[in-house]
């Protein structure tokens, strides 16, 4: 009876075949379960997205992917089934770009943070890392307003003091140090690793963060498809600051007269000066505009991603120009059901138009009773109003006669081959390369423009650039569920790395200008200079060898274990290589029995992790002793001859290594409330071991000033430790509006957490003497923090002067009326380099981001506010003078000027006695909060667009940096700098608003 049930029953079964796709790529998808209800029968497809089984005709299929909402699909008697899976809106369910892989986001142990392209394309930024500010929770991103420059990105805080700070960016397998190449609207999606367990994989160079990004490809069996995306737009410095004008400069130019012993000031009627307002003379509204244009489509077989980007962008500086050309093309072929093969090309050209460095120090400190030009066309000379030689410049001569030009070609991408066997087995390789060319054409005419503006002879330096690196990686991995219950994934990898830069730099005098090039054989004092040492290693190699394992049970308990073992040609044999083991952990608390029960919670999830990396980016050649060749020695040999001498003024350490980090994360992830609401809150704890650390040496032993009197080597111990938040609501009004509303919050500490033998780094930043110390790096405290006296009032006369006493003796003998009053903290009646005290910190506490997005019927809109708070900025511009410069209308207005006068600001001698030394009058909070960037976009409905042959049209205005808030006294408080100079506002180039309509086109 039993064998003729059975047989009956398989004779009313049918076989059904199908395919399974990504609904929106159409690329098909491997590893999908196919189930059929009720029963105990089920499979997976193929290589090639395709499955076959056996169901009755009245049977139900329950189709499930990670990263992709269930289906449940009737089988009604069909054969043939293709199914079009959605991706999941759920946080934890969507998959997410890893070190050499994918993983659903509820499998990562570490913390993982992915952004879409289509959030990058959406804001106005020349670099796609820029787009990432306010996005990610302890993730600082701090903006350059020079056109075309790339960001400065500290992922978890400062880790070193001389590595490379930035992280490693992955691009399609290849790695960079830098991605100002890649045009932002050819990421199809950005993943930023943060943990060390995570970043482990990539061994040397993860302890700074790993950023791995993918560029989009084509989608399968579709038409060929054009999109264009293009916006025009215009850039204005958002926060325009004051100088003091002809009359106001006149006037305390007097009074500086009359404090340092004059009898009356240089300029009798200060009324009778006009103002050339230097600002509005140097700085401009900037044009910006950015056009994409993108060929899209594929076959059964192929797919096919051809994009071409032009932008061009003005600088806010009057000469300063920026254009970048890019060209991509992504093909993938499926050779077979078993074999697929592809490549990525990226061809770039950045050329610009530079200016001279110095011309915002100029420009703030220009004198404004100069006027740009005379009634006869000449310039306007500061010789000829009586100032001092410091202020003996005209900023628009150093506009006019800065003639430098860049360009930059760069070709890169990979070529890679998947092979399927065995079932569970693919082997991957890849071969990568970036090729770059760089020249610089500087030329110095022979000119007479003012008295002190003025060259004798012409000058023209060229210097050239080469980068020829490449990446050669294969990996082999297995992936296998066991009894439904047991899935692992075991990768084994090896690879190879060589990079390879060159610097030349050659120059002429006596060049002349005929109107169509210049040419260094048509000058003299020929010269050339083969830069080898320093930060330009000429060629080093890497080889390297990692494994990953990653086990679920149930999807319910995780666990992940990292090593990987890399080898540089960049130290010595014995410290050559290096190993960087870490594991993961995690518990899907949503998936246990007592929570079945519950409907608050989605998803819940524990993670923790442990890990150990690596930053080879210190600099080359540290214990390489060079001989310098000095024009001031002679060498005179055997019968007289003679030849320019060379002698060993530094001294370096036996060897250097790569600085290690290690770092422990924890944290909780969830998704609740119908998938409505997701959060996550982490906490991190990231240390630099083997950091390198100066330790002082005595200056008596015949040191060059480059290179102090320190010697630097692998001594010190930084920490970063901190809690993270993410907090995202996703809902829907009716079937019209929809909104997301997204906050997250990065809270960090850093510290030098030990130091050998308690040495220190001071750094004189853009102060006035190099004595005058304002940084200072010492243990127990962050990195670069600011250093220097405090001030505690204004003296008000010479009484008051001469009252400031310890005991018998005078404090500050020397000071004068209107000068700093400086605390004598160690109270020994003496106001010196003992007294001096930490006055404030560049390393923000907090860094945070509010994002929205709403959309109702066809308008969209988003809205992103983004701040950091707890940091400080040094406002070197005050004090950076010498003489006769220029003040802010601030400082005009609050300066002391008798008696009563103010208590904060000092006199018009702010550059005289000891005011000009580094103290608290010159810190300032760096808290700012800025409306980052607000998007209003309407979509044109189908029903017009479908009659002109467009398949969508979107037109849109966006305002980038148009709301800023804060209390400093610059252009911008997001200042950068390396790590012991950082927050240092002197020369910073002014950050701007862009202003911008757009359109996005399909065809």
């Amino acid at each position: 009876m039993c064998l003729l049930f059975i047989n009956r029953a398989s004779a009313q079964n049918i076989t059904v075949k199908g395919t399974v796709t990504d609904s929106k790529t159409g690329e098909t998808l491997v590893g999908v379960s196919i189930a059929v209800k009720s029963t105990q029968t089920g499979t997976q497809t193929g290589p090639d997205g395709k499955f076959t089984l056996s169901a009755a005709p009245t049977a139900e299929l329950s189709i499930s992917y990670i990263g992709y909402a269930t289906q449940t699909i009737a089988v009604a008697g069909k054969t043939d089934i293709d199914v079009k899976l959605v991706a999941q809106t759920n946080e934890l369910q969507q998959v997410v770009v890893v070190g050499y892989g994918t993983q659903r986001k509820l499998d990562v142990t570490g913390s993982v943070v992915q952004i879409k392209g289509e959030e990058i394309s959406k804001q106005s930024s020349v670099n796609p890392i820029s787009s990432l500010q306010g996005k990610v929770a302890g993730v600082q991103i701090t903006n350059s307003g020079s056109p075309g420059a790339s960001p400065e990105v500290r992922i978890r805080g400062l880790g070193t003091v001389y590595g490379n700070a930035n992280p490693l960016y992955v691009v399609d397998g290849v790695w960079y140090d830098d991605i100002s190449f890649l045009n932002p609207n050819d990421v199809e999606s950005l993943s930023v690793l943060k943990d060390a367990s995570s970043e482990a994989i990539y061994g040397i160079r993860a302890a700074n963060g790993v950023i791995l990004i993918t560029t989009k490809k084509g989608s399968k069996n579709t038409k060929a498809t054009v999109n264009y995306d293009g916006i025009v737009g215009n850039q204005v410095i958002t926060n325009e600051f004051k100088l003091a004008n002809g009359q106001q400069y006149a006037t305390i130019i007097n009074e500086l007269d009359v404090l340092g012993g004059a009898a009356q000031g240089r300029y009798a009627d200060p009324n009778s000066f006009g103002t050339t307002d230097w600002n509005h003379q140097i700085y401009r509204n900037a044009l910006i505009t950015n056009h994409n244009l993108t060929v899209n489509g594929g076959n059964d077989k192929s797919t096919y991603n051809v994009a071409f980007g032009y932008l061009k962008q003005d600088g806010i500086v009057s000469t300063n120009t920026f254009d970048r050309y890019t060209l991509r093309i992504k093909n993938d072929f499926e050779l077979s059901q078993y074999l697929k093969v592809g490549y990525t090309l990226t061809g770039n050209l950045n050329q610009s138009r530079d200016i001279d460095g110095s011309i915002f120090h100029q420009t703030y400190a220009a004198v404004p009773i100069v006027p740009v030009r005379y009634a006869d066309g000449t310039y306007g000379d500061p010789n000829d109003f009586n100032v001092t030689s410091s202020a003996m410049f005209n900023p628009q001569v150093t506009l006019d006669f800065f003639n430098q030009r860049s360009k930059t070609y760069r070709a890169n991408g990979n070529v890679y081959a998947d092979l399927k066997f065995a079932k569970h087995f693919t082997f991957h390789t890849s071969l990568g390369g970036d090729y770059g060319q760089g020249a610089v054409t500087n030329y110095s005419p022979l000119y007479t423009a003012t008295f002190s503006q003025r060259s004798t002879k012409s000058t023209l330096t060229l210097t050239n650039n080469q980068t020829r690196n490449w990446i050669f990686e294969n990996t082999l991995t297995y992936q296998n569920t066991f009894n439904k219950d047991h899935s692992l994934t075991v990768l084994l990898g090896q690879g190879a790395q060589s990079y390879r830069f060159n610097q030349t730099i050659e120059s002429a005098e006596n060049v002349p200008d005929n109107g169509n090039g210049y040419y260094l054989s048509q000058g003299n004092n020929y010269k050339l200079k083969d830069v080898e040492y320093g930060q330009y290693p000429l060629y080093s190699t890497v080889s390297s060898y990692f494994g990953r394992v990653n086990y679920s049970f149930k999807s319910r308990y995780l666990l992940n274990a990292t090593l990987r073992a890399d080898g540089s040609s960049k130290f010595s044999p014995s410290e050559r290589w290096g190993y960087f083991p870490a594991v993961g952990a995690g518990w899907v608390i949503s998936e246990e029995e007592f929570m079945k029960n519950q409907s608050f919670f989605n998803t819940l999830k524990l993670r923790g992790s442990w890990g150990k990396n690596g930053n080879m980016g210190v600099p080359a050649a540290l214990s390489t002793l060079v001989v310098t060749q000095n024009d001031g020695l002679i060498y005179v040999g055997p019968g007289g001859y003679t030849s320019p001498g060379a002698n060993i003024t530094t001294i370096v350490p036996d060897q250097i290594y790569w600085e290690k980090s290690s770092g422990t994360d924890i944290g909780i992830e969830a998704s609740m409330l119908k998938n409505r609401l997701y959060a996550e809150v982490g906490y991190y704890d990231k240390r630099t071991d083997r950091a390198i650390f100066d330790a002082p040496i005595l200056s008596s032993i015949g040191l060059s000033s480059s290179s102090g009197s320190s010697i630097i080597s692998n001594q010190a111990t930084f920490q970063n430790k901190g809690f993270e938040f993410l907090v995202t609501w996703k809902d829907k009004i009716g079937k019209d509006f929809g909104y997301t509303l997204s906050g997250n919050l990065g809270i960090n500490q850093n510290k030098v957490l030990s130091v050998a033998g308690n040495n220190y780094i001071d750094q004189a930043v853009n102060t006035v003497g190099s004595a005058n110390i304002n940084t200072h790096t010492v243990l127990g405290q962050p990195i670069g923090q600011f250093y220097g006296l405090k001030v505690v009032g204004i003296f008000q006369t010479p009484e008051e002067v001469a009252a400031y006493k310890k005991g018998d003796n005078q404090i500050m003998p020397n000071a004068k009326a209107g000068d700093f009053k400086y605390q004598d903290v160690n109270n020994d009646g003496v106001i010196d380099d003992k007294d001096r005290v930490v006055l404030g910190n560049p390393n923000p506490k907090f860094t945070y981001g509010f994002n929205t997005a709403f959309t109702y019927k066809n308008f969209d809109l988003a809205i992103d506010v983004q701040g950091v708070a707890g940091v400080d900025i040094y406002n070197a511009n005050v004090a950076l003078r010498f003489g006769t410069e220029n003040y802010s209308q601030d400082f005009f207005n609050n300066r002391w000027h008798g008696a009563g006068t103010s208590n904060t600001y000092p006199s018009a001698n702010i550059a005289g006695g000891q005011n000009n030394r580094s103290n608290s009058f010159y810190v300032e909070s760096g808290s700012y909060v800025r409306v980052r960037n607000m998007q209003l976009g309407y979509t044109i409905p189908t029903a017009i667009t479908s009659k002109l042959n467009i398949n969508r049209l979107r037109v849109f205005v966006n305002a980038q940096n148009a709301l800023n808030f804060f209390s400093y006294k610059g252009f911008s408080p997001e200042v950068g700098g390396g790590a012991t100079r950082a927050g240092v506002d002197a020369n910073v180039y002014p950050l701007y608003a862009t202003y911008n309509f757009g359109v996005n086109v399909g065809f």
